[in-house]
């Protein structure tokens, strides 16, 4: 069974419900930007780049957006505003691609050597734990052996919640008393994991960014001690974030990308908020290939990330 099904019409529904707000919120500037204009010129660049930085796409990555597109122009020498939403699409859809930001097919697969570790990061409230629970849930109904690791000690809310993920999909989680080591709950986790011949194991971590320097020590420490029992783990640090912070979630990103060595993103509540247009941003800005995006609370409503889905709904009416 290939891991979400995707991309069947009822998933394509979905993300286009979830995208809805930020979608509303570009078509509306995007009507602005080029009213009254026949053809893309200085003026209407201008007004796409405000387009763009407002709708939380960030900086840098605007303005490599807008020298795409005044190639473009400058190329075909005439283009008209019809034709600026087919450019826009297929810029960013390039520009994702360059990012390895790949279509979803090259998510389904797991290497031969289990378990397959993951481990999770990012602040508290960005919906780290319920990500971790619904990946679960995915996994599991792809057919394959979950174990769960509760290594967010310092709150013993984050171990409850885990539990609760675990029972309601159905996978055991390890866990040990509120303030115990975090590296001694990830050994065991990943130590029952691989006894127990499990496909995936998913490890939780502390959401803290107050202090980097103990975060970063901490984080390396989980990793040391799981590599004792599958070499080269992690094989996946993944990077939640809240889509609906903004620029804010820039920061997380910078501060843990500081930490630990991300190599996935999860960009969650897209659904609530019009800036969507982060998950471009910080693509472009980390290199760091979106992974999942979360559109709604339901199981059903973290998908895994297809840039051209998510370009087209973006951008459609």
């Amino acid at each position: 069974m290939a891991l979400f099904n995707f991309f069947s019409k009822d998933k394509k529904d979905t993300l286009d419900q979830g995208l809805s707000k930020t979608r509303e919120s570009v078509f509306s500037k995007l009507s602005r930007a080029v009213m009254g204009k026949s053809k893309v010129d200085d003026e209407v660049l201008d007004n796409l780049e405000e387009v763009l930085i407002t709708s939380d796409v960030g900086v840098e990555t605007t303005l490599r957006i807008i020298e795409r597109i005044e190639q473009r122009v400058a190329k075909d020498k005439y283009v008209n505003i019809d034709e600026l939403n087919v450019i826009l699409k297929e810029e960013i859809a390039a520009l994702l691609a360059e990012n390895n930001t790949g279509p979803a097919a090259d998510f389904y697969s797991l290497p031969d050597e289990k378990p397959y570790v993951i481990m999770v990061v990012g602040v508290n409230g960005v919906g780290k734990t319920t990500t971790i629970g619904k990946l679960a849930y995915h996994y599991k109904n792809a057919g394959k052996k979950v174990f769960l690791g509760a290594a967010d000690t310092f709150r013993a809310a984050a171990v409850d919640q885990l539990v609760i993920w675990g029972e309601r999909v159905d996978v055991p989680v390890i866990k040990q008393k509120m303030g115990a080591d975090p590296a001694s709950v990830a050994y065991d986790a990943v130590a029952s994991a691989k006894a127990n011949q499990a496909d995936v194991v998913i490890i939780d971590t502390a959401g803290r960014l107050h202090n980097k320097i103990n975060l970063m020590n901490e984080l390396t420490k989980i990793r040391n001690v799981m590599q004792k029992v599958v070499p080269g783990a992690p094989h996946e640090v993944l990077l939640i974030l809240d889509g609906s912070t903004g620029q804010n979630a820039f920061e997380q990103a910078k501060q843990f990308t500081k930490a630990t060595e991300v190599n996935a993103l999860a960009i969650t509540k897209l659904d609530g908020t019009a800036k969507g247009g982060v998950v471009l941003g910080i693509s472009d800005q980390f290199k760091i290939p979106v992974k999942y995006i979360g559109v709604g609370e339901g199981l059903e409503h973290l998908q895994v990330f297809d840039r051209n889905a998510f370009v087209s709904s973006l951008f459609d009416r």
